[in-house]
């Protein structure tokens, strides 16, 4: 039966379908023969015609006639279709069950032709698809496609399906021959995976595409095959192999891995492969790779150990046990770096190469080396005493940078590397055999080492070179524990800088200042800021000084002469704890400034230390000298000098009086006038120091220099001053800790013991470590002085008392 268009043209299915039938045939089996345009309008009419028809078919249900024929008529079309991309699918596997690099040719070409043609035969049938397919699916009509995803499903059920366990069995052993070093055909592959990815369609939504058939049929079976791979590989390697060379396989397999992702598999791959192959190549063996840590440390192979970092920084927890380790290897070679230094020092001041006090023959004589002296018998010199302050920091700096650079490079700057480089640095340069006695003795050579590099006699004199060695001088600052010991030291040293006028570059001064106060803040370094400015109202003071006297002055005033004036609460200056007569040649002057600086600032009282004054002495009574020399003297020195004026021979009974020295600041200012022969012991007379002694100016005395500094600290002075600060320092934390007690207490009103003794160690934490017994001590002075008390019937429990 046949039934009418609107044209007027008679259509039925047996007349339609054969016609379409051959267009169909013609573009899956003959695409390359052709389809012309005529032909092609010709199909779609027919399809046209068909769907278009006025009058449903008898065979259909009564109630669907009330429906318009044109969407009634397509699902008999829709049904041929299918049926024949059905048969003609099974015609295509059948005899295809080989699992060889033919059958992926195979399957792959047959794809290639069937999805070109597929969207030929979608175009035809676009007027199917635009009106009763459309209506089928806002129906909600399951199983309803389009015809291009019709092709598709047909192509999954009766094609896929069946072939799909052969076709991946090849595309895994092409993939072992490639993994084995083996040249294949990565196309096929590459068509493959993306047939798999095409096919994955969802049932809810014919529109969306879903992984789903990728996932479970080729994802899968790819990632099991891989892990048995790798399993076995690297099982055996690692058995044959160093660990070395095993990673270096690994690391080159893990690459190939990420590589695959790129040419032929689907990017969703990427974390499963990545997450199978690192838990196969390096979870897995993760203990002997960790075991080869420290060989690989203990020969600084820097490439290995960031192939390693590289490796275990992949799995979780994989750099845990290598952070350990670090540190425990930079601590030993910190101190054995130290424990090196320190034996070099002992052993040098052992044989004299570091000698006793020098001559004093020159200028800054304190800086040169000194004329080797013998030991004495059975003594063992300390390393702390013994180390050069240069030497010292070089070497913890030296071990630092090593490490730091190998965190840096091989490490990529990890938080947990850098955390176990600074742990490890702050234990071996606070602990370590310099530091017997205690922490305190790094940041006191610390700063030792910051006086030399700034004063004048520095061997760095390049401003670009002083700020790089100031930068990791600050390095070193960071670690160490008791800063409160350095600012002291860096304090008393700057102090003697500036008075002394030794200091190299005031620009220099003024960075390391800034850097000081960047790391500990404003109250850290405010009296070192102070102390300069005091130095710039004294350069003030000092030129009305001279003006004044260029008026009025008398003829046995002093016109060089330069003072400085210097607030107390900012300087770490201490009187001398001695008497001193001045000498009539400075009389006059020293009153005159007296009176003028009393006018200008009415109630100030000056308190003068002498000890740190200096001067020029010219001697005009050497015989063999035409010139004569110049004596650079502190102002005791001067003052004892001076009395050879009136005589050339005194007792020291009579330099006591004469000066006013005390018997130990006399003996401390002779020596160096003594030892560089400047004052000579006649014969018969007593041992030096001793009473009745005697003391000749020594009128053939002779030097290589025209200036000859006499104005040298000897070693007990300076070993006094150094444990004269340390014991400063103590006093000083007592108050610091007390003032953090009180701190505390009033702020929290109650506190428990040991709650109170945490937080008193954190609060100091930056300044210096305090001891615990320190703190106790600290806690009964505060009972004593009722800051605090002990709560009735809790021991354990203080209250702060307003």
């Amino acid at each position: 039966m046949s039934y009418g268009s609107p044209y007027g043209k008679s259509v039925d299915l047996n007349s339609t379908w054969p016609q379409l039938e051959k267009g169909v045939e013609l573009i899956l089996n003959r695409f390359e023969d052709g389809l012309t345009h005529a032909q092609y309008i010709q199909y779609y009419t027919l399809i046209y015609d068909y769907c278009t028809t006025t009058r449903p078919p008898s065979s259909l249900p009564a109630q669907a006639s009330t429906r318009s024929g044109a969407n009634l008529m397509g699902a008999d079309l829709y049904a041929c279709l299918k049926d024949y991309l059905r048969k003609h699918l099974t015609m295509l596997y059948q005899g295809k069950d080989a699992t060889s690099e033919s059958l992926l040719h195979y399957y792959s070409r047959q794809w290639a032709t069937y999805t070109r043609a597929a969207t030929y035969i979608h175009h035809i049938f676009r007027y199917l698809n635009r009106h009763w397919v459309k209506r089928e699916v806002d129906e909600g009509h399951k199983n309803v496609y389009d015809v291009n995803t019709l092709a598709l499903v047909s192509w999954r059920d009766n094609m896929f399906m069946a072939v799909q366990q052969n076709v991946m069995a090849a595309v895994l052993n092409l993939i072992e021959k490639q993994r084995n070093g083996e040249t294949i055909e990565q196309t096929l592959i590459r068509n493959v995976v993306d047939s798999f990815v095409s096919l994955g369609l969802d049932e809810n939504d014919a529109t969306k595409a879903t992984l789903d058939i990728y996932k479970q049929y080729f994802e899968q079976p790819f990632i099991q095959a891989t892990e048995a791979y790798y399993k076995a590989e690297s099982t055996k390697f690692i058995s044959e192999h160093s660990i070395t060379d095993y990673m270096k396989k690994a690391e080159a397999r893990l690459a190939e891995e990420e590589n695959r992702i790129h040419l032929y598999l689907h990017n969703s791959t990427m974390r499963p492969l990545t997450l199978s192959c690192e838990t196969t190549l390096i979870k897995d063996h993760t203990q002997p790779i960790q075991d080869e840590f420290q060989p690989l440390l203990d020969r600084d192979q820097i490439d290995d150990l960031t192939r390693m970092y590289a490796l275990l920084s992949r799995i979780p927890e994989g750099l845990d046990r290598l952070r350990i380790t670090f540190e425990e290897h930079v601590r030993r070679q910190g101190l054995a770096a130290v424990e090196k230094v320190a034996e070099a020092a002992i052993a040098a001041a052992a044989s004299g190469e570091q000698g006793g006090e020098g001559e004093g023959d020159g200028d800054e004589d304190m800086d040169k080396p000194k004329k080797p002296v013998k030991g004495k018998p059975g003594a063992t010199p300390d390393a702390s005493s013994a180390v050069d302050p240069k030497i010292y920091v070089e070497a913890l700096l030296a071990v630092h940078k090593k490490y730091h650079d190998l965190v840096t490079v091989a490490f990529r700057g990890e938080a947990g590397f850098v955390a176990s480089l600074d742990k490890a640095c702050r234990e071996f340069m606070n602990r370590n055999r310099v530091c017997k006695s205690g922490s305190s003795k790094s940041p006191e050579l610390l700063a030792r080492f910051c006086d030399s590099l700034l004063r004048k006699s520095s061997k760095v004199s390049d401003d670009r070179e002083i700020e790089e060695v100031l930068n990791s001088i600050m390095t070193v600052f960071k670690f160490i524990e008791d800063k409160d010991v350095f600012q002291k030291f860096y304090s008393k040293m700057l102090a003697k800088r500036l008075v002394n006028a030794t200091s190299a570059s005031e620009d220099s001064e003024a960075s390391m200042i800034s850097k000081l106060k960047e790391a500990c803040g404003f109250e850290y370094t405010s009296k070192l800021q102070r102390m300069f400015q005091d130095m710039n109202v004294s350069k003030d003071l000092n030129e009305a000084f001279r003006n004044q006297m260029a008026v009025n002055h008398d003829k046995d005033d002093l016109l060089d002469f330069s003072i400085n004036v210097l607030n107390t609460a900012s300087w770490p200056l201490q009187a001398a704890g001695t008497g001193f007569n001045i000498p009539q040649d400075l009389l006059r002057t020293y009153e005159r400034f007296q009176l003028f600086y009393q006018n200008k600032h009415n109630g100030r009282k000056l308190n003068w230390h002498f000890l740190l004054s200096k001067g020029d002495v010219k001697a005009n009574y050497i015989k063999g000298s035409k010139t004569g020399y110049t004596y650079q003297v502190s102002t005791f020195q001067m003052g004892i000098l001076l009395q050879f004026n009136t005589g050339l021979s005194f007792t020291w009974e009579e330099l006591l009086n004469t000066t006013g020295l005390t018997a130990e600041m006399l003996n401390s200012q002779m020596t160096s006038l003594v030892k560089s022969k400047v004052l000579v012991q006649p014969a018969g007379s007593a041992k030096f120091g001793a009473a009745g002694s005697r003391y000749d100016l020594n009128l053939d005395f002779k030097s290589k220099k025209v200036r000859i500094n006499l104005n040298v600290p000897g070693k007990s002075e300076v070993k006094a001053e150094t444990e004269e600060t340390h014991k400063t320092i103590e006093e000083d934390r007592k108050l610091l800790i007390q003032a953090a007690i009180v701190r505390i207490m009033k702020t929290r009103k109650v506190a428990k013991h040991n709650t109170l003794i945490t937080e008193v160690i954190s609060q100091l934490a930056t300044r210096f470590k305090p001891k615990i017994p320190d703190i106790k001590k600290c806690i009964d002075i505060l009972l004593e002085k009722e800051y605090i008390e002990r709560k009735d019937g809790e021991k354990d429990m203080y209250s702060y008392l307003a």
